[in-house]
């Protein structure tokens, strides 16, 4: 009994390994009812179904940060909610991507939850390793924190004066990468990612990737490219491994719940990159703060991030209100 207790309390990434068996056992729990219970049988996700979960997904997010708030602190507690609001708007443009995603591999409803599915278990293994290995690199390497805020402050920047880009699936060097070197069938076959069919030159039966599976890798690959702006981010927010990653796989996690309700009116929140790019401004000034001026109280950081972001919903919602989406677009 000694042992195992010893095993628990010890340390992984800065914290104990029973705080990460807990937080992996709930995603664990989640991830079984929503397959098991929820979607056991492929169907047609709608509107009130996804806010429904996703409200669920919410809670369960706001219960664990509540109890991270008690038991290691108002400070982790002010940055856990400050990264999973981070990570849930910038992660609104990758709702976008991946509605484009279905859209060019002509992906039904029917199946869009399953490829889901699948794509967050990919997610959450990436996102470790990425959050590990900055982790690792900014204890033996501090000033990279200057790097990931100068970046920040470049991607803010950019984003507050580049017009929007609707990316072209067809051009994208992935899908073309992909098509060259897979054997691809035309059309879907139901829910299955591989087939096996006669070759139409060899006749030779063969392994097929399906439409379905180059959707997968492609929401892969896009959650791979949005990484690369939201690690960072909540990196300036906080160097905990524990804070970093569970903010952000809770807020990813609401998100695919979320998707199927956000697909129907994302093009209603047209200024929330606005208020992102001014976040991102933000967090990236933040790190230089606190490097030459003092720790910036998470209170602040907090409100601040909420306030912009807030801010941006609500006048999107408003300019949109009245059928405007052609003039924001």
């Amino acid at each position: 009994m000694e042992l195992l207790t010893s095993i628990m309390l010890e340390p992984v990434l800065g914290k104990a390994l029973w705080l990460w068996l807990v937080f992996i056992s709930i995603v664990i729990a989640l991830l079984a009812f929503d397959l098991g219970v929820l979607n056991k049988k492929d169907h047609e996700i709608g509107v009130r179904e996804s806010l429904v979960l996703s409200a669920l997904y919410i809670a369960i997010a706001a219960a664990f940060g509540g109890w991270v708030w008690w038991y290691l602190g108002p400070v982790p507690g002010m940055q856990y909610f400050t990264g999973f609001a981070l990570e849930k708007a910038l992660a609104m443009d990758n709702v976008f991507v991946i509605s484009l995603i279905f859209g060019y591999f002509a992906i039904p409803r029917l199946y869009q939850h399953r490829v889901l599915f699948w794509g967050i278990l990919g997610v959450i293994v990436l996102r470790g390793i990425m959050i590990g290995v900055g982790a690792a690199l900014i204890t033996q390497f501090h000033w990279l924190l200057y790097f990931f805020g100068g970046f920040l402050i470049l991607t803010g920047i950019k984003m507050l004066f580049t017009g929007d880009q609707e990316p072209e699936m067809g051009e994208n060097f992935m899908v073309r990468f992909l098509r060259r070197h897979m054997r691809v069938t035309d059309g879907l076959h139901g829910n299955a990612f591989f087939v096996k069919q006669a070759d139409p030159v060899t006749g030779k039966v063969l392994r097929w990737a399906t439409p379905l599976f180059l959707a997968l890798i492609m929401v892969e690959f896009a959650d791979i490219v949005f990484a690369v702006d939201s690690v960072p981010a909540i990196f300036a927010i906080t160097t905990d491994p524990f804070i970093i990653y569970t903010s952000n796989i809770f807020a990813i996690l609401g998100l695919r719940a979320l998707y199927f309700a956000l697909a129907a009116m994302v093009h209603r929140f047209h200024y929330l990159k606005y208020a992102l790019a001014l976040v991102l401004v933000f967090i990236g000034g933040k790190i230089f703060w606190n490097q030459f001026y003092g720790k910036l109280d998470p209170a602040i950081s907090l409100s601040v991030t909420f306030a912009l972001l807030a801010s941006g919903v609500v006048y999107s919602l408003y300019k949109t209100k009245n059928g405007e989406e052609g003039q924001a677009a």
